[in-house]
């Protein structure tokens, strides 16, 4: 008993106390990689689709154009039109190159040729949080309790599935980019007209969901007395 009181009564020896936690080093900080949480839409794909780039987004939808009319209007086959866009590139840099020459210039170099690691990593963190994405609405649509998601997918896959009986998927793919590069600008100039429509839709839709649904129910309940009285 009077060793364990002498034990407590013993102040606490700076020994005892735990010491601090070592702190890392500069080089150790350093070599640490990076974090892997890249936005999924990059300023690039917003810059095009909101027409932030007008030089980029007019070559997106002009190539886009092009490539319909090619394929689609004039039948030309894919394969051709890839090999003749490789040897104007290969004749231009050929050209190019040889005229640097004779005028005794020095060809540049392209680094930019060359994707990075942090490039790579990056376009495959993106890739993987599309299809998270993708993964989350398929469960919010299927799992959660909200019939009018369910409503408005249905209703979408089966307007898909009735235009894809008018064209083709080439120039389904070609509505897809007019539509991508001007819809989300409509959207952002007119958000507050949108939204409003939209959730005026939306009750009006729950409303009569709700009638349909009391209907049913009186429903089912005269026909319950009527089996009463005939027993």
């Amino acid at each position: 008993m009077d060793a364990k009181e002498e034990v407590i009564e013993q102040p606490s020896s700076p020994e005892s106390v735990s010491p601090p936690p070592p702190l890392r080093s500069d080089k150790e900080t350093t070599e640490q990689p990076p974090s892997m949480s890249p936005p999924l839409r990059s300023d690039i794909l917003r810059g095009v689709v909101f027409w932030r780039r007008k030089n980029l987004s007019l070559m997106v939808l002009v190539l886009a154009t092009a490539t319909w009319v090619l394929l689609d209007v004039y039948q030309f086959n894919f394969i051709t039109i890839v090999s003749w866009a490789a040897i104007s590139i290969v004749a231009m840099l050929f050209l190019w190159g040889n005229l640097l020459r004779l005028l005794g210039k020095k060809p540049p170099d392209l680094p930019g040729l060359e994707m990075s690691e942090q490039s790579t990593i990056e376009v495959a963190n993106s890739c993987r949080g599309i299809v998270e994405e993708a993964v989350r609405w398929m469960i919010h649509v299927s799992v959660e309790r909200e019939w009018f998601v369910f409503a408005e997918v249905v209703g979408g896959i089966l307007s898909l599935s009735y235009i894809g009986t008018f064209t083709d998927l080439l120039t389904f793919l070609y509505i897809g980019i007019v539509m991508g590069m001007t819809a989300p600008l409509i959207y952002v100039k007119y958000d507050d007209k949108i939204t409003r429509a939209g959730d005026q839709v939306q009750v009006k839709v729950k409303r009569l969901y709700e009638m349909v649904e009391q209907k049913i129910k009186s429903n089912k309940f005269v026909i319950k007395q009527k089996e009463k009285k005939i027993e």
